[in-house]
C-alpha cells in the first residue's frame, strides 16, 4: 500500500485510522471512504420484546458479539470483562450472547470453565440446515437434535457452512441490550455498523478502525487497550482492557433512558451517514464524473517512452536531486520536490533505506512497466467489427474475487444487453471465467 501510493492520484482507505498514518508519511492526499454495509438490512425489530420473549431472554441484560472465532477477537478478555460486571452488577441479571461458532479458534467452553462463569449465563446460537431454523440457549456442544424440528444431531453453532440469513441476523441483534466488540485490530469489522443499525449502544476496542465506531458521535464508547506484537510480522495488536469492559458495561446499563435512546438512535444514523450504499455510492459516482474524460483512440502506445532499469544514478546528486534524477531517467518520469512520490522517497531516507533500496526499488517497477505496457494493444484485442457499446470489468487478481465477479458480470449484462463485455484479469484466472456465458 506505502509503494504504491506515489502513483496513485486517488487513494481511498477504509478506516480514519489508515488515512492518519499515511498522511504522517507524506501522503496528502489520501482520503476515508467507509465499506459499504447494506443499511437497509439491520434495523430496531418492532416486535423487539416480543422476540426476547419468545428466545427466553425476557429481563435480562444480553451483552452481545457477534464475530468469527479466531485469534484476534478478544474472547478471553471479553469473559474477563463479563465476569466483573456481573460480580459487581447481580441486578442486571446480566447474559452474554456469542453468536459464533464454538469448533474453531478459542475453545470457549474451556474459557468459562477455567474462569468458572456459569454456562447458563453464556448464550450462543444454534442453526438447523434441516429446517433453517435457530435457537438461543447456552453451549450444549456441536451436533445436538434440533429443538425447532427434533431431526436428530443436525444442529451446530453458527458456522460459514451452515448460518443465519440476514433477517435472522437482525432478530438476534435486536435480542441484545448492548453490544460488546474487543478485537486485536482490523479494517472494518461488519457486525459494528451492524449492530448500530438495529440501535444499539456499541462498545469497541479504541484501535485501529474500531477509532470510528466508539465515539459519542458514532453512538459508542471506547475500550482500553494495551498494545503487544504479532510474533513473526511484529504488527502492533491490541489487548482490550478487561477493566475497560466492565466500567463501559456498567456505564451503559446505569444510563438514563433518555441518554441511551439518544446514543443508540446516533447509532444508526452514523452508519447512514457514513456507510449506507447511497451514502459512499453517490461519493464515487461524483468522483468518477468528476474525472477528466480521456480520448483512447489517440493515444499511441508507440510513443510512450521505455523505461530504463539499466541506468547508472550519479550517486554525487544530494538525495532530492538524486531522487528526481532516477525518477527521469529509470521510469520516464519528470517530478520535483512537491511530488507525492518525492516525499514518501525523502521520508524512506530519513527511515534508514539506502540508495541502493531505493534504486532496485525502481529498476524492478521499470522492468515490470516494460512488460506491462510493450505487448499486443488493446485494439488489436477488440472486435470492431461489431456495431455496439463495450464494457470493460477489469478484475487482475485474485482467483475468489474473480470468480464472484461472474455475478456482477451477470447484472451488468442484464443491465446493458446490448453491450460486449471484456473481462480484463490475469491469465492464471482465464479458467475460471472461460465458461461465463455473459462474457464477450
Amino acid at each position: 500500500s506505502i509503494e504504491s501510493a506515489p502513483a496513485i492520484k486517488n487513494y481511498f482507505v477504509w478506516a480514519s485510522f489508515a488515512e492518519k498514518e499515511m498522511k504522517k508519511m507524506g501522503f496528502d492526499h489520501v482520503k476515508t471512504v467507509r465499506g459499504i454495509v447494506e443499511s437497509a438490512h439491520f434495523f430496531k425489530h418492532p416486535k423487539k420484546e416480543a422476540l426476547r420473549e419468545k428466545y427466553k431472554v425476557g429481563d435480562n441484560f444480553v451483552i452481545g458479539f457477534v464475530f468469527r472465532n479466531q485469534l484476534r477477537k478478544s474472547v478471553p478478555n471479553l469473559l474477563d470483562g463479563f465476569k466483573v460486571f456481573i460480580t459487581e452488577n447481580p441486578k442486571a441479571n446480566a447474559k452474554l450472547l456469542l453468536h459464533t461458532h464454538w469448533g474453531e479458534g478459542w475453545d470457549i467452553k474451556r474459557l468459562l470453565d477455567e474462569k468458572k462463569i456459569d454456562n447458563d449465563l453464556v448464550l450462543t446460537t444454534y442453526f438447523c440446515p434441516a429446517c433453517d431454523q435457530y435457537e438461543i440457549k447456552p453451549f450444549e456442544g456441536n451436533g445436538i437434535d434440533c429443538g425447532n424440528c427434533s431431526m436428530p444431531k443436525v444442529s451446530h453453532t453458527t458456522n460459514i457452512k451452515h448460518g443465519v440469513s440476514e433477517a435472522q441476523l437482525n432478530e438476534i441483534y435486536n435480542l441484545m441490550n448492548v453490544y460488546c466488540h474487543p478485537f486485536t485490530s482490523g479494517g472494518q469489522e461488519i457486525p459494528v455498523q451492524e449492530a448500530k443499525l438495529t440501535e444499539l449502544v456499541t462498545l469497541v476496542t479504541n484501535y485501529s478502525c474500531g477509532e470510528d465506531s466508539c465515539t459519542p458521535e458514532s453512538g459508542g464508547l471506547p475500550l482500553e487497550w494495551a498494545e503487544y506484537r504479532e510474533p513473526g510480522t511484529q504488527f502492533i495488536k491490541a489487548s482490550t482492557s478487561s477493566t475497560s469492559i466492565a466500567e463501559q458495561l456498567k456505564k451503559v446499563y446505569n444510563m438514563k433512558p433518555e441518554d441511551r435512546q439518544a446514543l443508540e438512535t446516533q447509532a444508526r444514523q452514523f452508519v447512514i451517514d457514513n456507510y449506507s450504499t447511497a451514502t459512499v455510492g453517490s461519493f464515487f459516482e461524483k468522483c468518477f464524473d468528476e474525472m477528466p474524460l480521456i480520448d483512447w483512440s489517440t493515444i499511441d502506445l508507440t510513443k510512450i517512452e521505455k523505461r530504463n532499469p539499466e541506468y547508472v544514478s550519479k550517486e554525487e546528486l544530494s538525495n532530492s536531486e538524486w531522487l528526481i534524477d532516477i525518477y527521469s531517467n529509470i521510469l520516464k518520469m519528470e517530478v520535483d520536490s512537491s511530488d507525492q512520490g518525492h516525499k514518501y522517497w525523502m521520508n524512506e531516507f530519513n527511515n534508514g533505506r539506502s540508495r541502493e533500496q531505493i534504486e532496485n526499488y525502481f529498476k524492478q517497477t521499470a522492468k515490470k512497466e516494460n512488460k506491462d505496457l510493450f505487448k499486443k494493444s488493446l485494439k488489436e484485442q477488440i472486435d470492431f467489427d461489431r456495431d455496439t457499446t463495450r464494457i470493460a470489468y477489469v478484475m487482475p487478481d485474485h482467483s475468489e474475487d474473480v470468480l464472484m465477479s461472474t455475478s456482477v458480470v451477470a447484472s451488468l449484462k442484464r443491465l446493458y444487453k446490448d453491450s460486449d463485455i471484456y473481462f480484463f484479469t490475469k491469465r492464471e484466472h482465464f479458467g475460471l471465467i472461460d465458461e461465463c456465458p455473459d462474457i464477450y
